[in-house]
């Protein structure tokens, strides 16, 4: 264990959203959503205007921010419930407490087995009602306690589809609320001779869309936006893209209003229970030594172009938002300050722990977000097979690749940066989209290596309708297209 001056040495909270969208922040300028808390935690740090997710799937990305490396290190592109975390690699919470930390997380963990805790002294978990999986939730428990025994999903509303409903049970019993709770109650509850690392990981605004009536009602009376739409989502090639639009059919004009009401609803309520969290640490006497990071695993298309959910490289599920405070008196992280440095979800576990003044692991592919060496591009990948995409992108430009059926797309990101036009057919573009697919190529790896031929990307063609031919997917299919709805979760009797 490293020697540590416990006086001097900074308190740490990471907090992470579930699918948030980098834009959706009232200081990014989105014309409704209302994020007061997280706006005023932005103007005493950094803002990263482009933070992304190196892969926009929800498990993958869990693994890239617990131990600063990327796919292509830790093993997972897809979403690999089953696959346990490597023993040989170090997590963000084994750092701090072998650096002499207590490091306690709440939340949604994703992990298997889920009671691995992976480095941390503590976990108490939600895991959105998967018992299947081997263990009993925390947050299923506390509703047991509370008398609601197996109803967390007897709203009907299952966390893979885009339908709404307001919250069923008493406001103190919203996931949010549980979540906000047991970390406050940590806080509290931690060993005043050591230092903290707190992970706090809100399992929305992700799916089920059950907002608190109060916070619904409050966008009730705003103007919500309309998806983008474009010429290019229509005339895609991209067979990948096609099947997302089979899975989410086109939803009603009203619907769709009503469901980005409740998911901006969810994450009003976030930002609400954040303040709490906010004021647990000012009261306790540590909110000027305590480093806090605000993000999230990926994003949500939210029916822009017709697509929903993640995994997918446009802006809406590839962009996270990203924010850090430093203690009051830090000198690295500047105050007020919005960056467009290109950063990564593997740049955060070597940024907090050089913030806090421990040695980064070489294992991190990641790389502090207050280096003097910004990198000039930035890949990502979600997927194999028939819905692998691939995406790299520099500060002024994003090229995404579809292998199947070798599609490319092109964008300026810097002018237009809802990515309303491909210009990847542009002739004057030609030189940037080649300099792009050189990158490209030089990051691929794997299977990936063989859709390449004499130096050129030539992707793959296949049978569309064989879906066994598919490595990935896009979730749960099948079961009459319900979209993974959960049911009443009682505990079971231990196995005897």
């Amino acid at each position: 264990m490293t020697n540590i001056n416990f006086k001097n040495t900074p308190n740490v909270l990471l907090i992470t959203m579930d699918q948030w969208p980098g834009t959706y922040l009232s200081c990014e300028g989105h014309p409704v959503i209302e994020t007061p808390t997280i706006d005023r935690l932005a103007k005493s740090g950094i803002r990263f205007t482009r933070a992304y997710s190196e892969c926009p799937i929800c498990i993958p990305a869990r693994r890239t921010i617990m131990t600063g490396q990327t796919p292509r290190l830790h093993g997972d592109r897809v979403f690999q419930k089953n696959l346990q975390m490597p023993s040989n690699i170090k997590t963000i919470a084994q750092v701090y407490r072998e650096s002499g930390y207590q490091a306690f997380a709440v939340g949604k963990l994703h992990v298997m087995p889920q009671r691995d805790r992976i480095g941390f002294d503590d976990a108490c978990i939600s895991e959105e009602g998967r018992p299947y999986y081997g263990a009993i939730d925390d947050y299923d428990l506390y509703l047991a306690d509370k008398g609601f025994v197996g109803q967390q999903f007897s709203h009907g509303v299952s966390n893979n589809d885009y339908t709404w409903r307001s919250w069923q049970l008493p406001d103190d019993c919203h996931v949010t609320n549980w979540a906000t709770q047991q970390m406050c109650r940590t806080i509290k509850r931690r060993n005043p001779n050591k230092p903290s690392f707190w992970y706090l990981s809100y399992t929305h605004p992700h799916p089920p869309l059950v907002p608190l009536s109060a916070y619904f009602e409050r966008y009730s009376r705003k103007q919500i936006p309309n998806p983008l739409e474009s010429d290019w989502s229509n005339k895609t090639t991209a067979q990948f893209l096609k099947n997302i639009k089979k899975r989410w059919p086109k939803l009603s004009d009203e619907l769709i209003s009503d469901v980005r009401r409740a998911f901006y609803a969810l994450c009003t309520h976030i930002d609400a229970q954040i303040r709490v969290v906010i004021g647990t640490l000012r009261e306790e006497k540590l909110l000027d030594n305590t480093i806090i990071m605000i993000t999230s695993d990926h994003g949500d298309m939210l029916g822009d172009f017709g697509l929903f959910a993640k995994r997918v490289m446009y802006e809406g599920s590839l962009r996270v938002p990203m924010i850090v405070l430093g203690t009051t008196n830090d000198k690295k992280v500047p105050k007020g300050i919005v960056s467009n440095r290109l950063i990564g979800l593997a740049d955060i576990m070597p940024t907090l722990l050089d913030l806090s003044n421990i040695k980064i692991p070489e294992s991190c592919d990641g790389k502090s977000m207050f280096d003097n060496s910004p990198r000039d591009t930035l890949y990502a990948e979600a997927n194999e097979g028939i819905n692998a995409t691939r995406m790299v992108t520099n500060d002024n430009f994003k090229l995404i690749w579809y292998p199947h059926g070798n599609v490319f797309q092109l964008f300026d990101i810097k002018n237009d940066p809802q990515e309303l036009k491909d210009i990847s057919k542009i002739p004057k573009m030609k030189n940037e989209l080649q300099n792009l697919k050189s990158v490209l190529i030089n990051n691929l790896y794997g299977e990936d290596k063989s859709f390449i031929r004499d130096g050129k990307l030539i992707g793959f063609e296949t049978n569309l309708d064989d879906e066994n031919k598919s490595k990935s997917g896009l979730g749960l299919l099948g079961e009459r297209e319900l979209l993974g709805q959960r049911g009443l979760h009682y505990p079971p009797p231990p196995v005897e």
